[in-house]
């Protein structure tokens, strides 16, 4: 029998949004020290990759969990291919994942080349065949998990009326909705009335429906929740140099605490992929971090000749001696 949790959160539940070379494990585990989403979402990992050798080995990292703090965790992925998408679901259900996720809202020219994230919205049977597919991979499995879907409300047009009933008639547990089409990107503001409209029509088919798009905080989830009747919702950007938006207790934070994250974050990301790897990546960390206080800029400018952890520590200690304490106390979020 499926081991489903969407069964078992309260409502409205809180979930990480899935954001590229963004939601890793150093990120993830940042949340899960300072305030832990309802639930936590991968990076996106390529389903056809994960199938090849090569690929896999350089994959794996990306969907590298602590089961003992992460729990419930989905991991996301993307392909065009049914048969590829069956296998690596079998694979994320192998790896221990509590659910699977597929990706059909990802507006990058070269992932619709393949056919795959947001271009799928645009071919309906073959969405349904793949996650038909996922869910016969993870099926097949001594432990079956969920299967969800996250996609937006249609490809150059709104396409919501027609696309949400062609993913309901294939049971997906829970179908998050990004209140934009593939064309808008993140240029125009989320039309929460359609994911309002969303829930309408998916109401009595028992799929679950997570609204996306431009949720500042948890009040603010809450007001769009009950607005919309959706049954959860995702932060994404709202994140980013702030992980304890997910925590409700903790209502103002130091400029001290937020730079004292920085330096965590910096340490964790070093940790996990080495010394000198990818750090160019931790500076746009850095920036979000950096920002809403006196000399500000001038933090960004130098965290930005960063090249590893101590580094970072190191500038973040000269800043904070060099300001004194009043922009210790400056800054509340």
């Amino acid at each position: 029998m499926e081991e489903n949790f969407w069964e078992q959160l309260k409502r409205p539940f809180f979930a990480l949004a899935p954001m590229d070379d963004v939601t890793d494990y150093p990120f993830r585990t940042m949340l899960a020290r300072h305030g832990k989403p309802d639930v936590l979402w991968t990076e996106f990992v390529s389903a056809d990759g994960l199938l090849h050798p090569e690929g896999r080995q350089a994959l794996l990292p990306k969907l590298e969990f602590d089961p003992e703090t992460e729990r419930p965790i989905v991991a996301q992925l993307f392909s065009a291919s049914p048969e590829k998408m069956r296998q690596a679901a079998y694979l994320i259900a192998d790896l221990g994942f509590d659910g699977v996720d597929i990706n059909m809202g990802c507006p990058d020219k070269a992932i619709n080349k393949q056919g795959a994230g947001a271009a799928l919205i645009q071919d309906p049977t073959l969405a349904k065949e793949i996650i038909i597919a996922a869910k016969e991979g993870v099926t097949s499995h001594h432990r079956p998990i969920p299967v969800s879907v996250k996609t937006r409300i249609g490809w150059n047009r709104d396409e919501l009326e027609t696309w949400i009933p062609e993913l309901l008639s294939v049971s997906p547990a829970a179908i998050a909705v990004h209140a934009r089409t593939r064309k808008e990107m993140s240029l125009v503001p989320a039309r929460w009335d359609r994911i309002a409209r969303a829930v309408e029509i998916a109401k009595g088919t028992g799929v679950l429906i997570i609204g996306n798009g431009d949720v500042t905080d948890l009040a603010d989830g809450r007001a769009k929740a009950k607005e919309t009747g959706v049954d959860g919702v995702m932060l994404g950007r709202a994140a980013l140099g702030n992980p304890w938006v997910f925590n409700a207790r903790k209502r103002d934070i130091i400029v001290e605490e937020k730079l004292s994250a920085l330096a965590e974050h910096a340490k964790l990301f070093e940790q996990f992929y080495g010394e000198g790897h990818r750090f160019d990546v931790m500076r746009k960390f850095a920036k979000a971090y950096v920002g809403g206080f006196d000399h500000a800029k001038e933090l960004r400018i130098a965290l930005m000749n960063s090249k590893n952890a101590a580094d970072t520590e190191l500038i973040v200690s000269k800043f904070l001696v060099s300001v004194g304490a009043d922009v210790r106390l400056s800054m509340a979020i």
